[in-house]
């Protein structure tokens, strides 16, 4: 089954969506897209809320497919997985069933950020195809590079105070694995 899902989405970084990068109608395009596949937008943050000591930084980044800016230090203070990923990377296209399970099974929100990629038409048909569901936002530039991400994919765990628990650099390798890192760090059961 996940071989034949990653067969699947190796196909993916291989189309363009209408309404790709660039078109006169992108954003209208993105929007569509989004909701086509069932991508939630991402949260209404506060743009002057500040960042905890060791925590999410203050930001205006744009959400995947969607006009709305994200604060990340403005984010609702539960705990959360944040996923670093891009449609171009094979790893994040092999982790990506662990995280579509455990985003489904709760006790976390969870949020990607597809980082560095330059195709959001892609980007967003790869997370729809993946059942990545929940928000994502688009860092084109980088701009998250001080969080320790020396390369694709970096899962952060922020606790409830909306602190950086716990870092994992590199493909999550199992459902399992991924459980024990969330309970290790934010004592999701």
């Amino acid at each position: 089954m996940v071989l034949a899902s990653l067969g699947a989405f190796a196909l993916v970084g291989c189309t363009v969506a209408p309404g790709a990068a660039g078109t006169p109608s992108a954003t209208g395009s993105l929007v569509e897209l989004r909701e086509s596949y069932g991508i939630a937008d991402c949260p209404v943050t506060d743009p002057s809320a500040d960042a905890v000591d060791g925590g999410l930084p203050r930001t205006e980044l744009p959400c995947l497919g969607s006009d709305r800016l994200v604060n990340l230090a403005g984010l609702p203070r539960r705990p959360m997985v944040v996923n670093f990923w891009a449609q171009w990377c094979q790893p994040c296209r092999e982790e990506s069933p662990f995280l579509r399970e455990a985003s489904r099974a709760g006790g976390a929100d969870f949020l990607g950020v597809n980082y560095d990629d330059p195709d959001q038409a892609s980007a967003l048909e790869f997370a729809g195809l993946a059942g990545l569901a929940y928000p994502h936002v688009r860092d084109r530039h980088k701009q998250l590079a001080s969080l320790g991400v020396p390369g694709l994919p970096v899962t952060l765990f922020v606790d409830a105070d909306g602190r950086i628990v716990g870092r994992h650099v590199g493909v999550l390798e199992s459902r399992d694995q991924l459980a024990a890192l969330m309970h290790d760090y934010l004592g999701v059961p």
